[in-house]
């Protein structure tokens, strides 16, 4: 029963911290313009995201799967953007 307590936990924080990228992404997508936004630390972001996307496949961890999967696809039309106005 702690391991499903601890899971809901995870998932609230989950989508708190993945909700907070939304109006970032929601800005950018509206203005079509990723200026003023690092590529480095997006990228580096990425990288991170994607790493915590495996731990959380490899632990068997919803919470960590489903945040980190979100906030990458979240992360990747930022960085998207970023590229196309290179």
């Amino acid at each position: 029963m702690l391991d499903f307590n601890y899971e809901i936990i995870g998932l609230v924080a989950a989508a708190l911290t993945t909700s907070a990228f939304i109006p970032q992404v929601y800005k950018v997508y509206k203005e079509k313009s990723a200026v003023g936004i690092s590529l480095t630390m997006y990228l580096i972001f990425f990288v991170g995201l994607s790493l915590w996307l495996l731990y959380g496949y490899l632990v068997g961890s919803i919470s960590i799967v489903i945040a980190n999967g979100v906030t990458l696809i979240l992360a990747a039309i930022i960085i998207y953007y970023k590229l196309k106005n290179l």
